[in-house]
């Protein structure tokens, strides 16, 4: 698939993820979306990336849905601004499948542009980036699982706060609140080396491992978490992967995964 609206580059076992309408603030499209689903799926197949960065070309990382594009021309064409998009993949279901995803939050995270994010494993802001679940503001409510991953990560009121008000806050606000988690001026060069610390580890015990945060994060049926996780456990064991972490102790290296 050539890509348009996307960059793709790999930096070691990083394959990084670059939003690129710049012209547009990276604004979201069908398109964009198409191309970086593809992007993903290509790389969870590499046995050479181990992780994720995702970011945005010029001064926004992603501000907001292309109204022109994907509202307004279907607003004109039906009266209903979601009957002819086409079939989407689960974006949520996508990310928390995949290999570990950094998003750097290089500027404006707006709508789409953040929820987008909010589904990945560490998120790194510029300080003043400004970030905002602002779909009140259009008459919409929050979605890819949004009312979710925002109580998740700022607690209730924050997140309440956040969705009914359809606020802007900055970056360093934002990791004060939990809705990232560092900030830095460095943002790609802070999420790479986020990125790498956990591209180092077994593959098969991270796609495990995020599986079972997935699974367990809200479940408060303890013995079943407790049983996903042993089934988990047993599956690692028999893992090339556990016998030469085990074998690189012993022999006092680093292990060789890749």
């Amino acid at each position: 698939m050539g890509y348009e609206q996307i960059e793709v580059s790999d930096d070691g076992e990083i394959r990084v993820l670059t939003l690129s309408r710049p012209e547009k603030l990276n604004a979201w499209t069908p398109q964009m979306s198409a191309e970086l689903v593809d992007a993903i799926n290509d790389g969870n197949e590499s046995d050479h990336v181990g992780a994720f960065v995702v970011t945005g070309a010029g001064r926004a990382f992603c501000a907001g849905a292309d109204i022109g594009a994907v509202f307004a021309s279907q607003l004109d064409a039906s009266g209903d601004a979601g009957s002819d998009r086409p079939p989407q993949t689960d974006w949520v279901a996508l990310v928390r499948d995949s290999k570990p995803m950094v998003a750097a939050i290089n500027g404006p995270s707006i709508g789409v542009g953040l929820t987008l994010a909010l589904p990945m494993d560490f998120l790194v802001a510029h300080p003043e980036a400004k970030l905002s679940a602002r779909f009140v503001k259009m008459g919409l409510v929050p979605e890819l699982a949004s009312s979710h991953f925002l109580v998740q990560r700022c607690g209730w009121g924050q997140a309440s706060d956040l969705a009914l008000s359809g606020r802007t806050v900055l970056g360093d606000e934002a990791r004060q609140i939990g809705l990232v988690d560092e900030t830095s001026e460095d943002v790609v060069g802070a999420a790479m080396a986020r990125a790498r610390s956990y591209a180092e580890n077994a593959p098969p015990a991270v796609r495990m491992t995020k599986a079972l945060l997935t699974s367990n994060a809200a479940d408060a049926d303890l013995p079943g978490v407790q049983r996903r996780e042993l089934r988990a456990l047993n599956e690692a064991y028999a893992t090339p992967e556990h016998r030469e972490a085990v074998q690189a102790f012993l022999e006092k290296r680093s292990p060789r995964f890749r």
